[in-house]
């Protein structure tokens, strides 16, 4: 299968940044669409950035122009970058990866365990 390791996040003032790293590891064959999700108390899980293998850019409405995603596709790790960050940006963030694992043959959704960004204004 494949595991995800997510680093970064933590206690970060309003106005400051952050790195969220994650590195996809396992019985990989390959692994398609990257992103990262967030999930605020009392609501809903959603799509911050996301980003194909070949390079396709997505961002979440209220992160664009704050945020910035990036892969290694040899090294099946993605990062994101934001800055500005405000206090509604306070989350969970979770690694996502869509991948064909050798192990586990089929295009199946993987997720990371969830890193906690919090913005104190």
């Amino acid at each position: 299968q494949v595991q995800l390791a997510e680093s970064g996040g933590g206690l970060v003032q309003a106005g400051g940044s952050l790195r969220l790293s994650c590195a996809a590891s396992g019985s990989i064959f390959r692994i398609n669409d990257m992103g990262w999700y967030r999930r605020a108390p009392g609501k809903q899980r959603e799509l911050v950035a996301g980003i194909t293998f070949e390079g396709t850019i997505r961002y979440a409405d209220s992160v664009k122009g704050r945020a910035t995603i990036s892969r290694d596709n040899a090294n099946n790790t993605v990062i994101l970058r934001m800055n500005m960050l405000k206090p509604e940006d306070t989350a969970v963030y979770y690694c996502h990866a869509e991948g064909f694992a050798y192990s586990k043959p089929g295009w199946h959704d993987y997720w990371g365990q969830g890193t906690q960004v919090t913005v104190t204004s």
